[in-house]
């Protein structure tokens, strides 16, 4: 399909391409894109109203991140993980966070405790719908709140980083039976330490609430589908 001449212009500031790029991302951290689905270029194409070329671009800037991959004849697909990497990641989202709420200790505002109270609180809230989806929206946002609590940017970017990175397998942990009960309490330590500003308990409390551990990552695995996961 030839470029157009709107195409260009917006692709040529990178205007375009960076919409799909986000739109996509999106779909992909959101779910709504599953690992191991197929990204067809013109069925994007058209689906968006754009030519190829943006919807090119998007999809190599989404291989760069990781979220995408490009096997040759096998084509797009969404980024699969095999279970090795997906434990690494886990425990490396287990340190940033760590480190995040630890820096958060010694530097949150008073405003920023508040507001991470504030989302606690919501977060009580949605465990009584008992919605895995509502819950999983608020409980982000509450992680988002401590990484700019933490005042850092490479810090802050890398954890958000790696988070949307794993978010497609992320998403199933709150489903897990007695998951959300376990993350109030968890989220309630991490804002203790960060109150009393004892820096290592929060790194503790952080690291412990993301890092998932014998029987939890055990069943964690158990749940996703055999396909969300690459072979080795």
């Amino acid at each position: 399909m030839a470029e157009t001449g709107q195409d260009a212009v917006r692709n040529g500031s990178g205007t375009l391409s960076d919409e799909l790029r986000n739109q996509l991302e999106e779909l992909i951290v959101s779910g709504a894109l599953k690992p191991g689905d197929r990204l067809d270029e013109v069925e994007l194409a058209t689906r968006f109203g754009m030519s190829r070329t943006p919807v090119r671009e998007a999809l190599r800037a989404l291989t760069a991140t990781g979220l995408v991959d490009m096997r040759g004849r096998q084509g797009v697909t969404v980024a699969r993980i095999s279970i090795p990497v997906l434990l690494e990641m886990f425990q490396m989202m287990g340190a940033l966070e760590g480190l995040c709420a630890k820096l958060a200790a010694r530097r949150a505002t008073l405003s920023e405790k508040a507001a991470l109270r504030d989302v606690h609180a919501r977060l009580i809230e949605a465990l009584s719908t008992g919605d895995p989806e509502v819950f999983y929206a608020v409980n982000s946002e509450f992680h988002d709140l401590l990484y700019d609590a933490a005042h850092t940017h490479f810090l802050a970017g890398q954890t958000r980083s790696l988070r949307r990175r794993v978010a497609a397998y992320r998403r199933y942990v709150t489903h897990q039976p007695g998951r959300m009960v376990a993350t109030i309490g968890e989220h309630q330590r991490i804002l203790d330490a960060i109150e009393r500003a004892d820096a290592e308990a929060a790194f503790s409390a952080a690291s412990e609430h993301v890092s998932l551990l014998g029987d939890d990552m055990a069943d964690f695995i158990a749940a996703l589908p055999s396909m969300t996961f690459q072979d080795i």
